[in-house]
């Protein structure tokens, strides 16, 4: 064991045996270097260790603090064990019936896809937007054309430069959201009839995708907190022609699993050996809890492979519908395939955003997000381990802004969710994750909403009604 992780270790034990409470200051990196006899760099690695973990949180110019850690006492649900071999979809019918729920803005939205809207500069974009469209010029109508806005994607690409990822503008495809960047990578390197492979659980809106161009599926493990097992998807790449990977590897929607470094890059090492693209759905890694972000898989995707998909929706600018592709040694096939589906995404609204990120505010936003996620995430853990019965298994995410829960065996979530709903409560039931429709006593709730503690009060008195 190496010395950074051997002080991690031993602050986590300080932590779990309740000597470091919710709250308390951890000693200063020069505090540590002389109780601990080591170097900075040693101190702040144990330190990133920790906030990776979840166990503590940077504050600016106040240190490092331990992190409120509400509902630890339920343990968290084990690997997932989907059913072997492929599927052909039938979900789309299923999965709209069940979120239709959420658009009603009485209802108490622990199911919705989408945090607080207050959460967002939404004043300031409103205005950056107006000056668009007042400087908006004939010839702008041709700098918005695939690949997308030239000063936008510069920006993403300085982005990405930070995260140690040299990607260059011109591989950058700017979408109409992440949902139009995930149709064109599965368009760009599948056909109808092709298997691809999804974590168990998934975000269902990949499976829609999947079934509208006609793609069949095949489930691979997962863990709530590591994310996609290895393993399994070594064997699925031996047995079956998998033709391209789409996965969540931070902060994955349901789950809110994040892929370890060592691991991501272990999975870009197995992706090279069978030459299949990893499309990765990659709107939540901004909201990471810890102060460093998770590795960019762009910076160790050496070869091209690695189809990066993200967008605004979730970090800054919600209904603006504005994502982007950076698509390596695929970028020439999804930029064709932008041209024949939407020919362009709305050009005042790439040339608001570009210059939103030009002035410099968006990691403030940022930083203030990201602190608000974190304490609404310990309050709801918190109402969980409350409220819910015996039993319930809660995994405890590092970033984004979605818990998964497993319920007793006997809860129906279908259920649950239809009489939630009759109480003005919306909920994600397992089920909508999943091709096969597995999960059946697995919920996702939402913690971007604040002051939900009622909700989750009534929500485990009609669980403790199915036990």
């Amino acid at each position: 064991m190496s010395r950074y992780q051997a002080l991690a270790e031993q602050t986590q034990q300080l932590i779990d045996d309740g000597i470091l409470r919710a709250g308390d200051r951890l000693p200063s990196i020069r505090q540590a270097c002389r109780t601990h006899d080591i170097s900075p760099v040693t101190v702040m690695q144990a330190y990133y260790l920790l906030e990776n973990r979840g166990l503590i949180e940077a504050r600016p110019r106040s240190g490092y603090f331990v992190r409120a850690r509400l509902g630890h006492k339920l343990s968290e649900p084990g690997m997932t064990q989907p059913e072997s071999g492929s599927t052909r979809l039938q979900v789309s019918d299923f999965i709209f019936q069940i979120l239709e729920s959420v658009r009603d803005p009485l209802i108490v939205p622990l199911g919705s896809g989408f945090p607080c809207p207050r959460l967002y500069p939404l004043d300031k974009l409103g205005r950056f937007l107006a000056g668009s469209a007042r400087k908006f010029a004939p010839q702008d109508t041709l700098t918005g054309l695939p690949p997308g806005h030239e000063e936008l994607r510069r920006q993403l690409a300085l982005r990405y430069l930070a995260q140690g990822a040299a990607v260059s503008p011109q591989e950058i495809v700017i979408t109409s959201g992440a949902m139009e960047g995930l149709n064109l990578c599965l368009q760009a390197v599948t056909q109808p009839g092709d298997l691809i492979a999804v974590e168990s659980p998934t975000f269902y809106a990949g499976l829609q995708a999947s079934e509208r161009l006609g793609l069949k599926v095949i489930e691979i493990p997962s863990h709530p907190r590591e994310g996609v097992s290895l393993a399994a998807l070594d064997d699925a790449l031996r047995h079956y022609p998998v033709k391209a990977c789409l996965f969540m590897l931070n902060f994955a929607n349901p789950t809110g699993s994040l892929v370890p470094d060592e691991a991501r890059q272990a999975l870009l090492a197995l992706l090279r050996r069978h030459d299949v693209p990893l499309i990765e759905d990659d709107v939540y890694a901004e909201l990471h809890f810890g102060q460093r972000a998770p590795l960019s898989s762009k910076a160790v995707d050496t070869t091209g492979l690695v189809m990066h998909v993200s967008s605004f929706s979730k970090s800054l600018a919600p209904g603006y519908r504005a994502g982007w592709v950076a698509a390596g040694r695929y970028a020439g096939l999804v930029q064709r395939q932008k041209f024949s589906l939407s020919l362009a995404t709305t050009i005042p609204v790439q040339m608001a955003l570009a210059e939103y990120l030009k002035q410099g505010s968006f990691d403030k936003h940022l930083r203030q997000l990201r602190q608000t996620l974190a304490r609404q995430e310990a309050e709801l853990a918190g109402a969980v381990s409350r409220c819910f019965p015996a039993g319930t298994r809660l995994a405890r995410p590092q970033g984004g802004y979605f818990q998964w829960l497993e319920l007793p065996g006997q809860v129906d979530a279908l259920l649950l969710h239809r009489e939630a709903l009759q109480q003005g409560i919306s909920i994600a039931p397992g089920p909508v994750f999943s091709a096969k429709r597995e999960f059946g006593n697995y919920i996702r709730l939402n913690f971007g909403h604040a002051d939900v503690q009622p909700a989750v009060a009534r929500l485990g008195e009609l669980i403790s009604r199915q036990l």
